[in-house]
């Protein structure tokens, strides 16, 4: 089976201290330490667990500058056989719509049986892996959490839905799936398998290796424009605790007493 997971840099959160800039429509980046977005880690496992099963290969792709080859090689290193460079200065700005319609573009260059992407970016929306379906006309499931091949054709599904439950589908084959974080436990990435692949060549598609037309794409094209950034206000009422261990489970237990939850 061919998969492709498309994949995403973003601003590692447990690393920097997030701040807006001036503007207040935008975050601070000229410091920022960038990883792998999180949720996309687990497609990556996922996709490679399928193709140990089955056979096939695995491609991570992503749409951004050059500096976003170092997650490329992340995932190499992970187990992917291929990396993928979207590129161009005419993609700056684009929108969710637009990523969609980049990937669309690279999709149809090639010929993938399954396309997976992480349930959301940390840095973004969850919009992406929903549009390059429908851009695609092909079937699309969100908030996967299991999957299971019933055979060439077919895939069946379980899905996270409201109050904990699970639903179960069956979709057919080519399809984009957007997978959940727990579906499984990512492997870890030592430096000797990022050593490995740090001289594999990566190739780079542009805006012309795409046939797209740069009125497609791009700050120009993009009908979602980001004009506020802001941090929410404290909530009254919250008390901080302060102490050792035995002293603050003792004052919650004070806590929720004077509330009346116990009895």
């Amino acid at each position: 089976m061919e998969i492709l997971v498309c994949v995403r840099r973003v601003p590692d959160t447990s690393e920097n201290e997030i701040q807006l800039n001036r503007a207040g429509n935008d975050i601070e980046r000229d410091e920022l330490v960038y990883s792998i977005n999180e949720a996309d880690n687990y497609a990556v496992e996922e996709a490679l667990q399928i193709v140990a099963r089955l056979g096939g290969s695995v491609t991570v792709a992503t749409v951004g500058s050059e500096d976003d080859e170092e997650v490329l090689r992340r995932e190499m290193a992970m187990g992917a056989n291929h990396g993928v460079l979207i590129t161009d200065e005419a993609f700056t700005g684009s929108d969710g719509n637009g990523i969609a319609t980049i990937l669309e573009a690279f999709v149809k260059k090639e010929n993938y049986d399954l396309i997976l992407t992480g349930v959301q970016a940390e840095d973004g929306g969850a919009q992406v892996g929903g549009m390059l379906a429908a851009l695609l006309d092909y079937p699309f499931a969100s908030l996967v959490n299991a999957i299971e091949v019933v055979d060439g054709k077919k895939l069946k599904i379980s899905r996270e839905i409201e109050g904990g439950n699970r639903e179960i589908n069956e979709i057919d084959l080519p399809c984009v799936l957007s997978i959940q974080t727990g579906i499984n436990e990512p492997r870890y990435v030592g430096m000797r398998g990022i050593r490995q692949v740090a001289s594999v060549p990566i190739p780079t598609f542009g805006i012309a290796e795409l046939g797209l037309d740069a009125s497609a794409v791009g700050g120009t094209a993009a009908k979602v424009k980001r004009v506020d950034y802001f941090v929410p206000s404290l909530g009254k009422g919250a008390e901080i605790l302060h102490g050792s261990r035995e002293e603050n489970i003792d004052r919650v237990l004070e806590l929720v007493a004077a509330k009346g939850g116990l009895k």
